[in-house]
């Protein structure tokens, strides 16, 4: 019953909200030091990364905590709201909110909302693309050998293979008589023995890259981009000192908290929203 009431009560959700919006603070972070490899990285480098975000099993634990603390963090959002407008379901004679609460604070419920929608197309355009495209392109690189330019592949163990010697599947391999094929996306399998002999980098660096310089949608993308970037600052602006009260946080600590907050809100998302700029107009 106690536990019950715990779960159900305004207070509880209140903790969860500010307890899941903490830990999202954290990978923002993280994801924020992998993407910058983007700017002052190589494409090889960065490849290498999002591998090891993929496949390495204590990452894929906290990407799935991940996923989890935004889905419970929204849904969270959204019955908190609900709570506040069914509580007062009739507006004051006189109302000025504005002096009584900043715009974030107000508007937490419509801020949250965008940003929920922008994480959603951001996963379809780079995280589904990473898992599920079939015609996900693998990094290669290209070298001068004997004065002649020469494409290669770049295994997981740092070995090379020409790509002119490597067929898309194993029928083609057949039909062309080559000696390796691609299957399962990245993994170069040798056509006779049928042996995986190599696994290769799905090239998100390119996908990335071409997403933002696309010339039809990649100047519009670099823009809806920069402006999610703004929304999510003005949501951390209130969100991030909020948890800390609403974990009862209230001591010496509180103004560097404050301080803190407030600097992580504007330099984390305009660190963000320069990597497609980045992309887009230097690059």
């Amino acid at each position: 019953m106690a536990k019950s009431a715990l779960l159900k009560s305004s207070l509880a959700k209140k903790y969860w909200m500010a307890l899941t919006g903490l830990f999202l603070c954290l990978f923002l972070a993280g994801h924020l030091a992998g993407n910058l490899q983007l700017i002052f990285g190589d494409a090889l480098q960065f490849n290498q990364y999002a591998l090891f975000m993929t496949s390495n099993p204590a990452v894929k634990l906290l990407s799935y905590l991940t996923y989890f603390s935004i889905l419970f963090h929204a849904f969270d959002g959204f019955l908190l709201t609900y709570q506040n407008v069914k509580a007062r379901p009739i507006g004051y004679a006189k109302n000025n909110a504005s002096a009584n609460s900043g715009f974030s604070s107000r508007n937490m419920a419509i801020l949250g909302t965008l940003i929920l929608i922008f994480i959603v197309t951001h996963m379809v355009n780079f995280w589904a693309k990473m898992h599920f495209d079939k015609k996900m392109p693998i990094y290669a690189t290209t070298v001068e050998v004997m004065g002649q330019k020469q494409d290669l592949y770049v295994t997981t163990s740092g070995s090379y293979i020409p790509v002119m010697q490597v067929a898309k599947d194993a029928k083609e391999a057949e039909e062309m008589g080559a000696q390796i094929y691609i299957d399962h996306g990245k993994d170069f399998y040798n056509a006779q023995a049928k042996i995986k002999v190599g696994e290769g980098y799905k090239d998100l660096h390119k996908i990335t890259f071409a997403f933002f310089q696309h010339p039809k949608y990649g100047l519009i993308a670099t823009i809806l981009y920069v402006l999610a970037m703004g929304v999510l600052a003005f949501h951390l602006l209130h969100g991030f000192q909020s948890a800390f009260q609403s974990l009862g946080v209230n001591n010496k600590f509180t103004p560097a908290i404050k301080t803190f907050g407030k600097l992580f809100a504007v330099i984390v998302p305009i660190l963000f929203a320069i990597i497609p700029l980045y992309i887009h107009f230097v690059k």
